[in-house]
Formats: C-alpha cells, sequence, structure tokens
C-alpha cells in the first residue's frame, strides 16, 4: 500500500483541482457548496477527541462528580480547537507537516528524541484505540477478548485499505463512524435522566469539589489535546489541494477554522454528552463505576438493554475511527521525522503487538488504557512547544496566525502543560498541594 499520509501534496495524493475549488479558493464561490470541497480534515482529526480514552475518562468524572466537572470538558475542547487551528494553517502555508518542519529546523539530536517520544505516544494511543474497540466487541457480542481483539485488527486493516481508493472515501466513512457515536450519546441522553437544571450549572461554573477531583480534571485535559492529532492535522492540509497564492492560502484557512470548530464542538458536545449519560446513570447509586466494562453491566438494569447496547455500539465505533486515524498518524510521524517508510500492515501489527501482551499477561484492560493517557501526557509537549514555536515565526506561519488566537494559544499551552507536569508528579506518587 503506498504511503500517502503525511506526505506535503508533491505526489497523486494531492487533491485534483477543480473548477469548484478554485473558485472557492479564490473567493468567487461562497456557501456552503465552497466550503464542502475543503472539508475533511477537521473531521478525521476530530475523532481522538472521542476515543475510548475519553470514554474511560468521562464516564469516571461523570460516576464520581456528576455534573460537576462539565465545565472541564468544555475548557478543554476550547483548547483543543486553538491547537488544532494552528495545526492547520501551519500544513496550509507551508505546504508540509509539523513533523517535517521539525526536521527541517531543529537539531538532530533533537528531532531523533521527538521521533521515539512521538512514536511511543502513537503506541499508547493505539493503545487505548485498540483495547476500547475490543472491549467493546467482546461485550457487545460475548466473547473472548482476545477475539475482540483479532476482530479490531482485521476491521481496522480494512478501513485503512481503503485510501488505495482514495483518501476522500476514508475521509466519508470516519465521518460515518464518529456520526454513529453521536447519534448514540443523542440517545443516551434522552434515555437517562439527565438533570439539566444542575448540567447547567457545572458547565459554566468552575469548581472542583475535592483534591481527586483536581487529579481527574487534570487527566482530562491532558488527554484532550493530543500528541498525533497536532502531527496528523498538519499533515491533512498539508496534503489537500494547495493554494496558488495568498488569496486562496487565506481562504483555506478561513474555511479550516470554520471546519475546526464545526468539527470540534460536535466532538465536544459528545463528550459532554459521555459526561451526562454517566452522571444521570450513575451518580446517586453507583459512583464507583470507572470500568468501561461495569459501566455497560451497570446500565443494563438501570436503562435498560437497549442503552446499554447503544453504548457498546457507540465504544465500538469510536475505537475502529480512532485506530484508523492513529495508524495514519503514526505513518505520517515516522516519515516526517526520518524520511521512512514501512507498509501498513507492518505498521497495524506493531501497534496491535502492546494490546496483545497486556491482554496476555491478564493486565485489567481499563486500567492499561487509562495508563496509557499518563504516555500521551509525557509526550505532549514535544508537538505542543513545536507548534506554538513555528507560530510564531513569521517566516513560516506567524503572519498567517492572528495577535489573539496565538495569545489564547499560549496561555492554553502554560494551563496544559502546568496540569500535565502536576499530574506526572501526581501519578509518581509525589504529594501535591490540594490534590487527594
Amino acid at each position: 500500500m503506498r504511503d500517502t499520509v503525511g506526505h506535503h501534496g508533491t505526489d497523486n495524493a494531492e487533491r485534483t483541482p477543480t473548477g469548484v475549488t478554485r473558485d472557492a479558493g479564490q473567493g468567487r464561490r461562497r456557501g456552503i457548496g465552497a466550503f464542502l470541497p475543503f472539508a475533511g480534515p477537521a473531521m478525521v482529526v476530530s475523532v481522538a477527541y472521542i476515543d475510548p480514552g475519553n470514554f474511560a475518562t468521562n464516564i469516571e468524572g461523570g460516576a464520581h462528580y456528576g455534573y460537576a466537572l462539565l465545565w472541564v470538558v468544555l475548557m478543554a475542547n476550547v483548547m483543543a480547537m486553538l491547537f488544532q487551528s494552528l495545526s492547520a494553517r501551519l500544513g496550509i502555508v507551508t505546504g508540509k507537516n509539523l513533523a517535517e518542519l521539525c526536521r527541517a529546523h531543529f537539531p538532530a539530536p533533537l528531532v531523533w528524541v521527538m521521533w521515539v517520544v512521538s512514536e511511543l505516544a502513537a503506541m499508547a494511543t493505539d493503545l487505548a484505540e485498540f483495547l476500547g474497540c475490543a472491549i467493546g466487541l467482546s461485550q457487545l457480542f460475548h466473547m473472548p477478548l482476545m477475539v475482540g481483539m483479532v476482530l479490531t485488527g482485521v476491521a481496522t486493516y480494512a478501513l485503512l485499505m481503503l485510501e488505495q481508493r482514495g483518501f476522500r472515501r476514508l475521509e466519508i466513512v470516519i465521518g460515518a463512524l464518529v456520526g454513529v457515536v453521536g447519534v448514540c450519546y443523542l440517545l443516551e441522553v434522552f434515555i437517562a435522566p439527565v438533570d439539566w437544571a444542575a448540567a447547567g450549572f457545572g458547565l459554566v461554573t468552575p469548581k472542583l469539589p475535592d483534591g481527586a477531583a483536581l487529579t481527574l480534571a487534570m487527566a482530562i485535559i491532558g488527554a484532550t489535546v493530543m500528541p498525533h492529532a497536532l502531527f496528523l492535522h498538519s499533515g491533512l492540509t498539508a496534503r489537500a489541494l494547495r493554494a496558488k497564492d495568498d488569496i486562496e492560502r487565506r481562504q483555506r484557512v478561513k474555511y479550516s477554522d470554520i471546519e475546526v470548530v464545526i468539527a470540534l464542538g460536535v466532538a465536544g458536545l459528545i463528550n459532554i454528552a459521555m459526561v451526562l449519560m454517566a452522571a444521570a446513570a450513575f451518580h446517586a447509586g453507583h459512583a464507583d463505576v470507572a470500568k468501561i466494562e461495569t459501566a455497560y453491566h451497570t446500565l443494563l438494569p438501570l436503562l435498560g438493554g437497549a442503552a446499554a447496547t447503544v453504548f457498546l455500539v457507540s465504544l465500538v465505533a469510536s475505537g475502529l475511527s480512532s485506530s484508523v486515524v492513529g495508524t495514519l498518524a503514526g505513518q505520517m510521524i515516522m516519515q516526517g521525522f526520518v524520511d521512512f517508510r514501512i507498509p501498513v500492515w507492518v505498521r497495524r501489527l506493531v501497534t496491535m503487538l502492546p494490546a496483545f501482551v497486556v491482554v496476555w499477561m491478564g493486565i485489567d484492560a481499563t486500567r492499561a488504557l487509562v495508563t496509557s493517557q499518563v504516555v500521551l501526557s509525557m509526550a505532549l509537549p514535544f508537538p505542543m512547544l513545536a507548534l506554538l514555536w513555528f507560530s510564531t515565526r513569521r517566516g513560516l506561519i506567524g503572519h498567517a496566525c492572528g495577535k489573539a488566537l496565538l495569545a489564547g494559544a499560549i496561555i492554553a499551552g502554560i494551563v496544559v502543560l502546568a496540569l500535565n507536569v502536576a499530574l506526572l508528579f501526581h501519578a509518581a506518587g509525589v504529594s501535591l498541594p490540594g490534590v487527594g
């Protein structure tokens, strides 16, 4: 299979220009018809924000604290929008992805360190996504977890093969899977007895009930801005239709920003719906629910078989789509940093192995899923700081980043990094003020 993701649009992976796209790029065509030819990258990236890792943290947050942490989910989503907007601009303006620019502008030792850390992060990401889908399949069809993992591997590889028929088809399939997750949680919200007044209060009132809530809030934020999503978004916009001049670049940035708001807005609503469901179903009498399997079995007597089945269907759709996207991101990271390509089936096999080892050793799958988020937190500073560095350089994309956007991203970066450092210290057993 040819590896096209991450290449910056100089081969046949680039979309073929048409009169419609050229007119839209020059601002001569407006409305939804002008937007659609450029849509896709942010929608694909949004999968990272509704992966099985989000299921685990959102379920635990809703079960333990009801609606109190909804404001954390909202804040994390706004932060994600800022960074994904910068990542998309990087690809649009330079025609290269974040990993390629790091290789071109940073010292070789730093590039190699960033590559190794990013590869570990990609594997940790895929561990969570792979296990989440396998858990969903095993519970939905009452099969051993190992069998669910094999089926997950086959299904994700089959989806990856769609890229041979054009990346647009893969975008459509991933969009459909995201739609499945969204519809499932829309149904869950209507089935569960949500206290909408309390939910509204929790959404706009920043407070943490106790020290343990602070830890969970740090985990939610630390796992939201995903390292592989920052790399991938720049690669997807770079490989799309190249802009001829500054007018087309400005139009593409405009359409990209619109798509980021829409796609990540939908992902944010799904995350909020996850917390709403968990708070409504578990908080009153089952606040100890922290595992995906436990959530499913607890939903059965509380909300009925339909609600429990819808929950598992959404988990499978989330795991499949995010696992595909994680593999694509891993391909792009390797190609960008070290200019080396491997067949997609080899990468799929390598990223599957840690999940099989976890299950073979008898390690709790959900615990391994949550632990993988700590690994992501360790890797996050590298792409985040690199993206901010490139965004301040006028010779690269500084001229394409408004002061408000850049200032917001810098503030968000400081908050995310501070919370991630605190999370890592706490995970290592270091006592922190105000953390239980």
